[in-house]
């Protein structure tokens, strides 16, 4: 990675980044398709999940160009699954609800991936950029103080107004670490919406990924050792 100015601040991501969103979405669903009241018309888990995994990421592309309202977001998802299985979607409501309810039980923490960040957070300042409805990533924070009460300023999308990798986001973002933008190194796992968004930004990028991204300013990383190594060699310029 290249190294022509210092890092000052570092921001990481929150969902598969240092909180396991896809362990969480799985157990939430499985645990839903279990229910007895399962509104899934004997279709298998299997089926469900793997089509919801195919709507959702389109429903969030949609969300972030504007395309879709936040309740379009949030729910019609659900009502795409109910309808692409098809069954009745006049449980979409309910089915949203009960998701993001049996979703926030099963939130926890990447393995290593907090104590990295403690360990960044004694060297530089840190903060939390985010996509995500506001509500449910504050709650998170909620739940895991120990990153919410390390981090300098927390960026939730929604607040914005925009998603990542929008610029404007990683423009805000980088108003308030109160650094200029080759000074800030992001942590995260979507090569969309941190890698690329952040290489716009011109922040310097680290990707949780066993992928690899031909860029002089993106260290691709699984070891979070790594990540501890490479922030003290770019703080130090």
């Amino acid at each position: 990675m290249a190294s022509s100015s210092p890092i000052r601040f570092v921001y990481f991501d929150l969902d598969d980044t240092l909180l396991d969103h896809s362990h969480a979405e799985l157990q939430a669903l499985r645990d839903m398709h279990a229910s007895a009241d399962a509104p899934f018309g004997g279709h298998s888990f299997e089926q469900v999940h793997q089509l919801y995994r195919q709507i959702n990421p389109v429903v969030w592309r949609k969300y972030a160009s504007g395309e879709f309202s936040k309740r379009q977001a949030k729910v019609g998802r659900f009502s795409q699954l109910l309808s692409g299985l098809g069954l009745s979607t006049e449980a979409d409501e309910e089915l949203a609800h009960r998701y993001l309810d049996t979703y926030s039980g099963h939130w926890k923490a990447i393995e290593g991936a907090f104590e990295a960040f403690e360990l960044v957070a004694e060297r530089l300042p840190v903060g939390i950029l985010t996509n995500g409805f506001v509500e449910i990533q504050r709650s998170k924070l909620e739940q895991f103080p120990s990153i919410r009460d390390r981090s300098h300023t927390v960026v939730i999308s929604e607040e914005v107004g925009v998603l990542k990798p929008d610029p404007m986001l990683f423009e805000e973002s980088s108003r308030r670490a109160g650094v200029p933008a080759e000074q800030i190194l992001y942590v995260g796992d979507s090569l969309s919406s941190d890698v690329r968004g952040g290489i716009g930004a011109g922040w310097k990028v680290a990707w949780y990924s066993e992928s690899t991204y031909d860029h002089p300013d993106v260290l691709s990383f699984t070891d979070w050792s790594t990540l501890i190594s490479h922030v003290d060699s770019l703080a130090a310029g």
